[in-house]
């Protein structure tokens, strides 16, 4: 059964909690919902753990504000772990890695962080260009939710125009125009330019594993060794076989995730 509960701001947060035992927050990126870390979630609660599949502020059962703020979606895990026990650990896949690092570098009562593919960029692939998220809320503002797919696709994630082109026929495509509103929240995550906040992570205190997939990209795994490195205790390892979209094979994820939640 799905429960509520209220940032600081007012903002209505829902979630569904799976299994029971210690908790574990599952923070999506962009183009996600609680519906998209279930499976996940249900992989977890098999393994003895309480976890939290909840829908980011501007998605599914989840309110919104007029205004958008990193601030606010910290705050809104911060009512969420204390709705659940005052201390969890947290698992964010790419923008919601980001997101979970950023909420353990300002203090969050969180235990342990696991991170999958946080797009942060190095030197291995161009910069998205720091107006990016102007750009995106335009098209938004203009209605173009098609428009601010596609740029968030191409200029943000590095997408090859001709497989954006294929996506706008398949199924996923409405998806993502449905959540477009929410792109330029994952934008504003991500920073400008998307670079790593060396300062901020060297904050975190807490164990960190930071995982990419075998078959993803390369700047990717990257990014997630940059992570690692980056905290004071933190560790890298590789999923075989996955590529970015690891939600959608989620046992891959249960071993090295329960050894390291433990």
């Amino acid at each position: 059964m799905t429960a509520t509960v209220t940032s600081a701001d007012g903002t209505p947060i829902a979630f569904d909690t799976y299994g029971s035992g210690t908790p574990v927050l599952l923070v999506g990126g962009a183009v996600n919902d609680r519906t998209t870390v279930a499976g996940l979630a249900a992989v977890l609660a098999d393994a003895g753990f309480a976890a939290i599949a909840y829908d980011r502020r501007g998605r599914g059962d989840s309110g919104d504000a007029p205004v958008y703020a990193v601030e606010r979606e910290i705050d809104d895990l911060e009512v969420l772990i204390e709705a659940v026990g005052g201390s969890a650990a947290v698992f964010g896949h790419s923008s919601g890695a980001i997101l979970s690092l950023e909420a353990a570098a300002r203090g969050l009562p969180i235990t342990k962080v696991a991170v999958y593919e946080p797009p942060y960029i190095g030197d291995d692939r161009p910069r998205p260009a720091e107006d990016l998220v102007d750009r995106v809320s335009a098209r938004l503002a203009d209605g173009d939710r098609d428009g601010a797919v596609e740029l968030f696709l191409v200029e943000g994630t590095g997408t090859p125009a001709e497989i954006v082109e294929s996506m706008k026929a398949a199924p996923v495509w409405g998806w993502f125009v449905g959540l477009a509103h929410t792109l330029p929240y994952d934008l504003t995550v991500c920073g400008p330019g998307s670079r790593l906040p060396a300062d901020r992570l060297a904050a975190i205190t807490v164990p960190v594993l930071s995982l990419s997939g075998g078959a993803g990209e390369a700047w990717m795994t990257s990014s997630s060794k940059a992570v690692a490195a980056a905290v004071a205790h933190g560790r890298y390892e590789e999923i075989p076989g996955q590529d970015h979209g690891v939600l959608n094979a989620p046992e891959s994820l249960r071993d090295v995730l329960t050894n390291f939640l433990r």
